[in-house]
């Protein structure tokens, strides 16, 4: 599927779609002047504990604590850096707070590995916020999503996004399905108005103006429920990137949690984060297709696969499609896919 480009927001009094926001521009301008805050201590307990899987993020990891300290003058925030193995300063970095609590995964795990391993730091905390390294957080963000968590009863609640240019990136997403996928397969993002049973991306900018519960956003921000996050599990680390989260937000809600979306907390990503090559476009198509066969039986998710094939068919002009219908085509070629590693360590065998 193409990118999803930014939407147009919606004029100012559309009808809601659900509850109405439970933020203000006044407390946002408020809390935006607030002190800067330290952050609790591994054995405080907090309202959020505050998850970051780093990997090559020392250009970005500055920005965002400077953004979370913001956020730490009023309420207590933990924030945990999970780092796989990074080769360059963010260890460095992060270690110039000292207010953080650091952990080494070992290795690059994944996304959803480094989750899972910062979760052993998580301590007594009422809430959990998963957070991209490449964000920065907008005054109130964090109080908007744990207002809103509080309100619906909910185990997931997610924030607008802003991309680089500030416009609102369509982050909201539709449970996939065959029909959706053969969608995308044949439109891409033209004809982004098309009904949602031909597309997975949400792309009505009145979706993004009022909050409403929905299946699942990209993980890059979510704030989940302490208990709703020892229920569901542990992230599912086969998944490695991509589609780990349409995992977690579809576990979620197999087991009874609504997944809630809240426009008052607003964060800017840069859509960087996980770095853009050919061998991930052929993981997020290879994980798509896992995905189906978790969740639905053989005869499902091999139809799925065929629409898999048909989307990268259609943009095999492309030599990054190219690579990726040679990919999902070709099940041997999985096991040269980007997956969780540890350094051996030296005499251990391993």
């Amino acid at each position: 599927m193409s990118a999803p480009g930014p939407i147009s927001a919606v004029p100012v009094g559309s009808a809601p779609i659900g509850s109405a926001p439970v933020g203000s521009a006044p407390i946002a301008r408020d809390l935006a002047t607030a002190p800067p805050g330290r952050f609790a201590g591994p054995d405080e307990a907090v309202d959020v504990a505050i998850v970051v899987v780093t990997y090559q993020s020392a250009d970005d990891l500055d920005r965002l604590i400077a953004s979370l300290r913001h956020e730490a003058g009023h309420q207590r925030l933990r924030v945990i850096v999970a780092d796989n193995a990074s080769s360059d300063a963010t260890l460095h970095v992060a270690r110039g707070h000292s207010d953080l609590v650091v952990a080494e995964t070992g290795g690059n795990l994944g996304y959803a590995g480094g989750i899972n391993a910062a979760m052993a730091s998580i301590g007594e905390a009422d809430a959990i916020l998963v957070l991209n390294p490449d964000l920065v957080v907008e005054p109130g963000a964090v109080a908007a999503l744990r207002a809103r968590l509080r309100e619906s009863r909910a185990g997931i609640v997610v924030p607008k996004i802003l991309d680089a240019d500030g416009e609102t990136y369509p982050s909201i997403r539709r449970e996939p399905t065959l029909l959706r996928a053969l969608g995308d397969a044949a439109f891409g993002s033209r004809f982004a108005s098309r009904p949602g049973a031909f597309a997975e991306v949400v792309s009505d900018g009145g979706a993004y103006e009022n909050a409403h519960p929905l299946d699942w956003a990209t993980g890059a921000a979510l704030l989940i429920d302490a208990g709703a996050a020892r229920t569901i599990g542990p992230w599912d680390e086969r998944f490695f990137l991509y589609s780990e989260e349409t995992d977690f937000f579809r576990r979620a809600r197999d087991l009874g949690y609504a997944v809630w979306f809240e426009p008052t907390a607003v964060v800017r990503h840069t859509q960087g984060g996980s770095g853009a090559s050919v061998d991930l476009e052929r993981l997020m198509a290879v994980n798509r297709i896992r995905y189906a066969r978790k969740h639905h039986g053989r005869v499902a998710a091999a139809a799925y696969r065929g629409a898999v094939v048909l989307h990268e068919l259609a943009r095999a002009w492309m030599p990054a499609h190219r690579a990726t219908l040679r990919t999902v085509a070709s099940e041997r070629t999985w096991a040269d896919l980007p997956r969780a590693s540890r350094p051996t360590r030296a005499g251990s065998g391993t």
